[in-house]
């Protein structure tokens, strides 16, 4: 990983790399520079994308080492890699304006806040359904636990994430 002094784009690659290696090695227990296939969608999103379950599957196929049975990641294969994601901006959030208008949608009458139980269902049995953990995860900071329900502005408001 050679830097060249002036070359602002060296400068960019080496700040992503070492962002990427901070946040793996928070994984990387046993200080083995690999981490369980497992975390590589917590590593991801903490690096602030946002891939799909299926396009996280893809990343990790690229990734996940094929020799050694037992789902690990190593840094090597990670780093080039990911470090391609954050250059080309792949996985980006959903802005604030879609989510609203995705979450109005669902609140047919127009009150403001989904049932845990509409919500539930709508995201576990439409489009690419949630699983139980997921589901969990998400009420955990959605969910108004006087009212069992979701007041979706205030929930938006703790999803997005500041461009800096």
């Amino acid at each position: 990983m050679a830097e060249k002094e002036g070359s602002g784009e060296d400068g960019a690659v080496a700040e992503i790399e070492k962002k990427i290696i901070e946040v793996f090695e928070a994984f990387d227990n046993e200080g083995s520079n690999s981490v369980d296939a497992r975390d590589i969608g917590v590593i991801v999103r903490t690096l602030g994308c946002f891939p799909t379950e299926v396009e996280l599957n893809e990343l990790l196929a690229k990734v996940e080492d094929e020799e050694e049975p037992g789902g690990y990641v190593h840094l090597e294969k990670f780093l080039p890699v990911m470090t391609k994601v954050l250059l080309d901006r792949r996985y980006q959030p959903i802005p604030e304006d879609v989510l609203l208008h995705a979450f109005e949608v669902l609140d047919e009458k127009k009150c403001g806040y989904i049932t845990k139980e509409d919500l539930v269902k709508y995201l576990t049995e439409e489009g690419e359904p949630f699983t139980e953990e997921e589901m969990e995860n998400m009420l955990s900071v959605a969910l108004d636990p006087e009212t069992s329900t979701v007041r979706y502005r205030n929930y938006i408001s703790k999803l997005v994430v500041d461009e800096t």
